[in-house]
């Protein structure tokens, strides 16, 4: 309970820390130089980053709408690709992965007829499958051409799980977002395991080490989907991405938030975020309006996110 009661499993906290600090200190010499960071690191080589969205409020999204509605939304609203979960169930809830194939698989049809013929979306497996039923699911889904399934195995097992289901499916793969540095990601691309890096910042260590991630990835030709992790850590990702020259589809879900705490961040518009001029990481700070998100030191029952077999043990959410 106490290893997966939250997203991200134990053991990486000190890479995310270096990495908070490495995105400060790449911020600070943009701002002393008066240049922004993707000039500092070579220039941007693409005029936009494209984006899938996750969670945000689209305009023409309302509650209660089918997985269709949604995926057609998502498209018009210029978003690439449309994201969606893998039968999805409110957290702390029964999950029996087996069972719920035929709901992946009715609502990833859906997802297709929703962004149409030669639109794109993707499904986040979210690691909550067992390897036996991910596999079922990759090969169900595979006549839909998904742009690629997400974390169809536990992070924990990426080194085993991935290269052998690599060999039994033909669905893209992208995985990572709970992972790895440059050590961890390197064997996967080397040997084209995944066909698209979930690299997050600031978890892998910040731009320096991203920097090392995305020149493995462009050595092998495979693709970077950024996992976000709030909205510094997304203009960073555009600074540093927008100079990596392979595949890269950007998650966001900030359309239609507030962000009192930061009066000037994203250029984001019709599905798409744009570089800009900003020195440093272009984001400015308003300290007296940020506000608590939660307090680590207590356990807040409302924020565990695990599932739970049919037998009452833990598995993952």
């Amino acid at each position: 309970d106490m290893s997966r009661s939250f997203f991200y499993p134990p053991g990486r906290e000190k890479e995310h820390a270096l990495g908070a600090l490495d995105l400060a200190l790449w911020d600070i010499k943009g701002k002393v130089l008066k240049l922004p960071v993707h000039e500092i690191l070579g220039g941007m080589v693409r005029n936009h980053c494209e984006c899938y969205n996750t969670a945000g409020i689209i305009p023409g999204i309302k509650p209660g709408m089918s997985v269709k509605e949604r995926a057609a939304a998502t498209i018009a609203a210029g978003y690439r690709a449309f994201r969606m979960g893998a039968a999805d169930t409110p957290a702390n809830t029964t999950f029996n992965t087996h069972q719920k194939l035929n709901q992946l698989y009715d609502e990833c049809v859906q997802a297709r007829e929703g962004v149409g013929k030669d639109g794109d979306w993707c499904v986040d497996f979210h690691q909550r499958f067992e390897l036996s039923d991910a596999i079922r699911g990759c090969d169900l889904i595979e006549p839909l051409a998904p742009f690629f399934v997400e974390d169809p195995v536990r992070a924990e097992a990426f080194g085993e799980d991935l290269p052998r289901l690599r060999k039994l499916v033909k669905v893209p793969i992208a995985a990572g977002e709970e992972w790895g540095n440059r050590w961890d990601f390197n064997p996967l691309v080397e040997n084209h395991d995944i066909d698209y890096v979930r690299a997050t910042l600031p978890n892998v260590g910040g731009i320096t080490e991203m920097m090392k991630i995305a020149a493995i990835c462009e050595t092998h030709f495979v693709g970077i989907v950024p996992h976000f992790t709030g909205p510094i850590a997304t203009a960073a990702l555009v600074h540093s991405l927008g100079a990596f020259s392979g595949p890269l589809l950007m998650e966001y879900n900030f359309e239609g938030r507030e962000l009192p705490h930061l009066p000037v961040c994203l250029d984001f518009k019709n599905g798409k975020l744009y570089p800009n001029d900003r020195p440093g990481l272009g984001v400015e700070l308003d300290t007296t309006k940020l506000t608590q998100i939660m307090e680590v030191t207590k356990y807040d029952a409302n924020r565990a996110q695990t599932y739970f077999r049919p037998d009452g043990s833990i598995t993952n959410w």
